[in-house]
């Protein structure tokens, strides 16, 4: 599972690249993916600086060949890759056409990368980042018919193959009286023994460890071996099995196989647990207890004083919050806005004029917020009915109260 807080920060950083476009092909992009030599890549650039003196618009030529030292510079400070991949952004980012601001921004993902690239482009490449945070949640998928079996992990379009296995059953036996039925006794002995070493390979890959722990598990292989497989269920009664697909395949391709066809079980999941969770806040509205709250004001008020246990946040969330401070009396307080805050205010104390200190989305705020006082914070999306409700009807912003002061 890929740990929350680097996802969020992963995500904190795509949003602010996503708003980055450069005047021509300026934007460089590079990954180096898991177990890849860094130095292979450095030789890659080198090899694209000489070739950016053909670029004929000057202004661009210049700030491509400046990302890409910016770039190899940066290299020079790894003795190795990081163990899941690396990934670098440079380019000219700046808004004014007459000033150049070549910046660089390095990630180590949270997941090992799978891809090796250089992008030069009007805007930075993030969709092999942007699919390690799409996907929540992991899920077994489990690929096998009559002679071999693939079990494997899967978290967005990452596949990781943990085991594979054959099956010592005899396709087909051709003698006849006593000495075929006690061939096909063997057989299906064997086949037995077969789907409880898959079964036993499924428990230990997705039940052992915490860490690997999977959401379901979903089942696919050509013919009818995998629906004799779930009616013999020789793997752990707590493993839910969330669906069975039909491929043509087994192993590696097979499981890519099922993943194509699973799209919407493994979008139900996500929706049945962002339902759970609006129908528990929707409850705790409606109960005499009523420990939740909904508004940037109060969940902010109970973040403070500790109150809040989970704090709901939609990534439909534009808002921005402004951070002011008065120069006169030291008064700071933070307002939220749909458009682009205001400069100045006036100071609710001393009447004086409060300057913005600092400026950032409302959902980043609130989440940093929530971190500080370790406080857990689920992001609800807008694809779903229940995301779509709570961003519409409560404003994005929601907690579960640990206790509620009368």
């Amino acid at each position: 599972m890929v740990d929350t807080e680097k996802s969020y920060q992963l995500k904190k950083q795509l949003r602010k690249l996503e708003n980055f476009r450069g005047s021509g092909t300026e934007l460089i992009s590079v990954y180096i993916p898991a177990g890849a030599a860094i130095h292979e890549m450095n030789n890659k650039l080198r090899e694209e600086a000489g070739q950016a003196s053909n670029i004929k618009s000057k202004s661009t030529k210049l700030n491509v060949i400046g990302a890409l030292e910016r770039i190899m510079n940066y290299f020079k400070t790894f003795k190795k890759t990081p163990p899941n991949g690396l990934a670098v952004f440079a380019g000219n980012v700046s808004d004014n056409p007459a000033k150049v601001d070549i910046e660089l921004f390095s990630m180590e993902p949270p997941e090992p990368l799978t891809i090796g690239m250089y992008r030069c482009d009007s805007k930075f490449f993030l969709e092999p980042l942007q699919s390690i945070v799409d996907v929540k949640d992991t899920y077994g998928i489990v690929v096998l018919d009559g002679r071999e079996a693939t079990v494997a992990t899967v978290r967005g379009t990452n596949i990781k193959i943990i085991k594979k296995l054959n099956s010592t059953a005899h396709a087909k036996i051709r003698k006849g009286g006593q000495s075929a039925r006690r061939y096909e006794r063997l057989i299906e002995e064997q086949i037995e023994v077969y789907y409880k070493r898959v079964g036993d390979a499924m428990d230990n890959a997705y039940l052992k460890e915490e860490k690997s722990a999977v959401k379901g598990v979903i089942v696919g292989g050509p013919g009818p071996t995998k629906e004799f497989f779930i009616k013999m269920k020789p793997f752990n009664y707590q493993l839910k099995v969330l669906g069975v697909v039909d491929t043509g395949y087994t192993e590696e391709y097979g499981i890519r196989e099922v993943l194509a066809k699973s799209e919407g079980i493994l979008a139900q999941q996500e929706a049945i647990k962002e339902k759970i969770i609006v129908d528990r806040f929707i409850k705790g509205l409606v109960s005499d207890e009523g420990l939740v709250v909904y508004g940037v004001n109060e969940v902010r008020e109970a973040i403070n004083s500790k109150q809040a246990e989970r704090v709901l946040l939609s990534e439909g969330l534009t808002h921005t919050s402004a951070l002011y401070l008065c120069a006169n009396c030291g008064n700071q307080t933070t307002k939220s806005s749909r458009e682009k805050p205001e400069p100045t205010i006036e100071c609710p104390k001393c009447k004086g004029q409060m300057k913005i200190e600092k400026e950032e989305l409302m959902l980043d705020e609130l989440a940093e917020l929530a971190k500080q006082y370790d406080i857990p914070v689920e992001v609800l999306s807008t694809d779903t009915t229940e995301g779509a409700q709570f961003l519409n009807g409560f404003g994005g912003v929601g907690a579960f109260l640990k206790y509620r002061t009368r």
